[in-house]
């Protein structure tokens, strides 16, 4: 199964790291966000990576290159304007013979593709999509109203729990039929799918999934790879 690691944006939210660096080669420890990525598609069996580049693209291909110095084979869509998640692929329209895998470059996980890939081949589906368990509480006691303004209940520092989509998917060729150019793959391809009733089926785990999408993130991850502790 072929990969296709999607590292074109910007990392507007990681200011002023980013002015001088895509967000998947800030380092981690000694390495870079991206090795690691590259890394778990090594672990899972996956030794063949495209990388969707755009943003300060000669950072990344200087440094990964055909992917020899990894044992992994790398090749490149650049982008010469933003096309967001899967607009990004369009190029790759009809080059597919069988499913693909589509994951960022950006975050880290120890989710077990293997065992997505049996769930999407058994689902018969369209689009698999990994989900991870994110919860928050309410730092507040919370007050259930009724009508007149009248309180009818009360909950103290209630929390909840949902599951999200964590940008890794597993894709038939057939996708390739609802991305639209600078299309998002959250916000209009997978609505479109559902819209044509096209299957997309959930693949949940008890997996980390960690996204690296703030300073504060970032800047703990950075600890804890500087003091050896690895957060997966």
């Amino acid at each position: 199964m072929k990969a296709y690691v999607l590292c074109g944006g910007e990392g507007t939210r990681l200011r002023p790291y980013t002015y001088k660096l895509p967000k998947p080669m800030l380092p981690l420890g000694d390495k870079p966000i991206l090795h690691y990525v590259l890394a778990h598609l090594k672990e899972n069996g996956i030794d063949e990576a495209v990388l969707s580049v755009g943003y300060l693209k000669e950072k990344i291909m200087g440094h990964f290159g055909d992917g020899s110095s990894i044992g992994m084979g790398i090749t490149y869509l650049v982008e010469e304007s933003p096309q967001n998640t899967a607009g990004a692929l369009l190029p790759e329209k009809g080059r597919q013979s069988g499913h693909f895998l589509v994951t960022m470059g950006d975050h880290l996980t120890n989710i077990n593709l293997k065992e997505m890939q049996k769930s999407h081949e058994k689902s018969k589906a369209t689009a698999t999509m990994a989900l991870a368990s994110y919860s928050f509480k309410v730092p507040y006691g919370v007050v259930e109203t009724g009508r007149a303004g009248t309180v009818k209940g009360f909950r103290e520092k209630p929390e909840h729990r949902y599951m999200v989509n964590t940008g890794i998917y597993i894709l038939e060729p057939e996708a390739f039929d609802c991305i639209k150019p600078k299309d998002d793959f959250a916000k209009n391809v997978f609505p479109r799918m559902l819209r044509e009733g096209k299957k997309i089926n959930a693949y949940s785990s008890d997996a980390k999934w960690l996204d690296i999408g703030s300073l504060n993130e970032y800047e703990k991850m950075k600890g804890l790879f500087s003091s050896g502790k690895s957060p997966l």
